[in-house]
């Protein structure tokens, strides 16, 4: 699903980058805080349609205040600092007086401030200042993210890989998944898709028997690039010795691990192919094409498995191959 990838590369960056902010921040390299300023401002807009601007791009060092938005009256600052004495400091700096009617957010750039959210504030210039709401650090901007209509997502997740993707990237291995995907997305799928070897009457028994009837549909779709697949494999096999039956067991592992967190079985088998997903994004091979091809391709992939007795109970007697 789009939403659950947009939400786990959202999530990964953002905590990658709080956690960078803080180990720099403790041998006093703070190039990462003065950065975050205008990224956060951006973020802030996007998540909730504000027009925030980094005051220190007109004044320099605005003691108490990094943003301000004009036409919605917020004012913002950023702060890898997570106190109740911070806050406070904040509230207690003259240059309020001039804020009369704007609200005050705290962003918390490194630390979770979900216990600063109980506490009560001295506000002696009595700025609008809700503590629930505005005290917002990562888990606060995630859990918006995740109520987020796919749509509105989706542009967040543009954002942050735009702004992220290659700052703060982990380090990438190549991935048979990835090259086998790369070989698949150039393959027309739309030509002779028919696979007259696979026994469609025994998938249906393997379906019933791992209780997958609600995925069923996914399966008839996709079974019918068996022959497809099969001759990518045949092709991959090419480059070296075992390369097709690692992308098998990578799937088998992926299974075995999966199912001991998740007994539904039709949210495991979306399960998979999720997690399969989240592997070939993250390989260093990977030749990005489009999410909704690369979905489309893990889906083929992870049938195929199922097909061939990869993933899943077989029942008694389970043959795919029918006989000529």
């Amino acid at each position: 699903m789009n939403r659950s990838h947009y939400f786990n590369y959202i999530e990964g960056h953002l905590h990658t980058l709080s956690e960078r902010i803080k180990s720099r921040g403790k041998i006093n390299l703070l190039d990462l805080h003065i950065y975050s300023e205008n990224f956060f401002a951006d973020m802030l807009n996007i998540l909730f349609n504000l027009k925030l601007i980094n005051l220190n791009a007109t004044q320099q060092n605005v003691e108490g205040i990094d943003l301000v938005d004009e036409k919605n009256k917020i004012i913002a600052q950023i702060s890898s600092t997570c106190t109740k004495m911070k806050i406070e400091s904040s509230l207690e700096k003259t240059i309020l007086k001039g804020y009369s009617g704007y609200r005050f957010k705290f962003v918390f750039i490194a630390d979770d401030a979900a216990k600063l959210r109980k506490k009560v504030f001295k506000n002696p210039y009595s700025v609008l200042f809700d503590p629930q709401n505005d005290i917002i650090d990562v888990n606060y901007i995630l859990k918006k993210v995740i109520d987020m209509p796919v749509v509105q997502q989706k542009v967040f997740y543009n954002f942050i890989k735009n702004e992220l993707g290659n700052e703060i990237d982990v380090v990438k291995f190549d991935t048979n998944l990835a090259t086998i995907i790369n070989i698949l997305s150039n393959v027309n799928l739309c030509d002779g898709i028919n696979s007259p070897e696979i026994n469609c009457f025994e998938i249906d028994k393997k379906i019933e028997f791992n209780n997958l009837l609600s995925v069923k549909d996914i399966i008839d779709e996709y079974k019918v690039y068996y022959k497809k697949l099969d001759e990518k494999y045949a092709e991959f096999d090419k480059q070296g010795v075992n390369k097709s039956f690692s992308v098998f067991r990578v799937i088998k592992s992926k299974y075995t691990k999966i199912s001991m967190e998740i007994k539904n079985e039709p949210d495991l088998f979306i399960a998979i192919v999720e997690n399969v997903i989240d592997t070939i994004m993250k390989s260093k091979n990977y030749i990005e094409i489009p999410y909704e091809e690369l979905e489309m391709c893990v889906y083929i992939l992870v049938v195929d498995a199922f097909i061939r007795c990869k993933i899943f109970k077989n029942p008694e007697g389970y043959n795919y191959v029918t006989t000529r």
